[in-house]
């Protein structure tokens, strides 16, 4: 005997639903090698937000010099959307998955992922560092990050933060002046 059953998301009532199904969040996406900047075209005509940061980078070839532009956080993009269209995202080729726990995506914070494109709208300086757990702990409290916390480090005569996103394990480092941060004594950064 063949049963089949058809159930649509629209035949639970919301008490039944969790939250995350109903409410859009940041999610990371893991991509593809070298594929973050041809998902973002394919993820927005899905009519999904998409973030791809990205930074300048001056490469030298043997008659001339490049100028490229490069992911900050290279295999992933960020999409805001409500977790029931994850298969919206799911089914583009290049996609690999969303990032998360035992199966189930993990949201990112949305103020850090705002905050994050804020500032690069505003073209801070920055780069892809190596993710750093251990370090003088500070919070940005001046320029287009206030609110952020990373590790400080020194780079010749300048400062930096060290930006983490916990969730990819993947950091990103940007330029900041002296009065820009102060020390953080939180248990957990961002």
């Amino acid at each position: 005997m063949n049963v089949s059953f058809a159930v649509r998301f629209s035949d639970f009532d919301s008490a039944s639903v969790p939250a995350s199904y109903l409410e859009p969040h940041w999610y990371a996406v893991y991509t593809r090698a070298n594929h973050e900047k041809r998902l973002v075209p394919e993820i927005q005509a899905r009519s999904l937000e998409c973030f791809l940061p990205t930074y300048t980078s001056v490469r030298r070839w043997k008659d001339r010099r490049v100028s490229l532009e490069l992911p900050l956080f290279p295999g992933y993009l960020f999409v805001r959307m409500v977790l029931r269209d994850r298969l919206l995202v799911l089914q583009i080729p290049g996609v690999v998955r969303l990032v998360g726990f035992d199966g189930q995506p993990a949201a990112l914070a949305d103020n850090e992922i705002e905050i994050l494109r804020y500032g690069f709208s505003e073209r801070i300086s920055a780069e892809p560092h190596p993710y750093l757990k251990v370090g003088h702990r500070v919070r940005i409290v001046n320029g287009p990050l206030t609110g952020l916390a990373g590790i400080l480090k020194k780079r010749k005569n300048a400062l930096r933060v060290v930006l983490a996103l916990d969730l990819i394990q993947r950091a990103v480092a940007v330029d900041v002046n002296a009065t820009d941060v102060v020390p953080f004594t939180g248990q957990q950064l961002g």
